[in-house]
């Protein structure tokens, strides 16, 4: 039975694919399902998929709804079914042993289970001078003064109980903001979230799509509303359910 379901949204990764699939195959021994979200049939990653004979472990392409990586990630939810989502990068062949350890955080409890650069054990390797400096800044604020009980909180490397992704509306529509919404939005409910060290290093081949400064207004109503989960004492504070609205506080 597939207990994890890991969600690798792709564009154009068949330079990076093989390696990541050939580490989680050695690293990964919970039972999961490999979910490959692409946006068109010329995407250099299928190529590259067609050729690949070392699975021990249910592949599944997902055509996306609509073109970006938001997309991409909710048509992997929406294909998902297994207790535990995770998300993870398609150019990542190095953290494939902390997903074991995710799995048994999620197993004790927590609704989400952040893989974090900024705690012992964790690094930020070579990022772009002005990428480092938002996220190193929101990271700090959000988890100190915001209080969100993880150190990285815009990290999109994360995992999800079946409870949040079933129960949370996503709001989001840009790039990996989803992210962190269903963060503020599982902290205010009060459900729990955790967080284990993890490597990060500037790709070496491809390229990305975090486009940081194009989606720093949507990340900013989260961030806001992080803020407002911790400080703001009037009036009902809400979450935004499947199909109804809840006031846990």
């Amino acid at each position: 039975m597939v207990k994890l379901d890991i969600i690798i949204p792709v564009y154009n990764e068949g330079p990076n694919i093989g390696r990541v699939l050939d580490a989680l195959r050695a690293s990964v021994h919970t039972p999961f399902r490999v979910l490959i979200c692409y946006d068109h049939e010329t995407d250099n990653t299928l190529e590259t998929l067609k050729d690949y004979s070392h699975a021990t472990f249910e592949i599944e392409l997902v055509r996306n709804r609509a073109r970006g990586p938001h997309s991409a990630v909710l048509s992997g939810f929406a294909a998902s079914n297994a207790p535990a989502v995770l998300v993870y990068p398609a150019d990542d062949d190095y953290n494939a042993g902390i997903l074991d350890p995710m799995y048994r955080k999620f197993e004790s409890g927590c609704d989400i289970v952040a893989a974090s650069r900024f705690i012992p054990g964790g690094c930020m390797t070579h990022c772009p001078w002005l990428k480092a400096l938002l996220v190193r800044l929101s990271a700090f604020t959000l988890h100190y003064v915001a209080r969100i009980p993880t150190h990285d909180p815009s990290n999109g490397f994360r995992m999800f109980s079946r409870r949040v992704l079933e129960q949370i509306e996503i709001e989001s529509t840009e790039g990996f903001t989803y992210s962190i919404e269903l963060l503020v939005k599982t902290h205010r409910l009060g459900w729990k979230i955790c967080e284990v060290p993890a490597r990060w290093f500037e790709r070496s081949a491809g390229s990305s799509r975090f486009h940081v400064l194009l989606w720093v207004p949507a990340y900013l109503r989260w961030y806001f509303y992080a803020f407002a989960t911790t400080y703001l004492r009037r009036g009902p504070r809400t979450v935004v359910l499947r199909k109804k609205v809840l006031a846990p506080i």
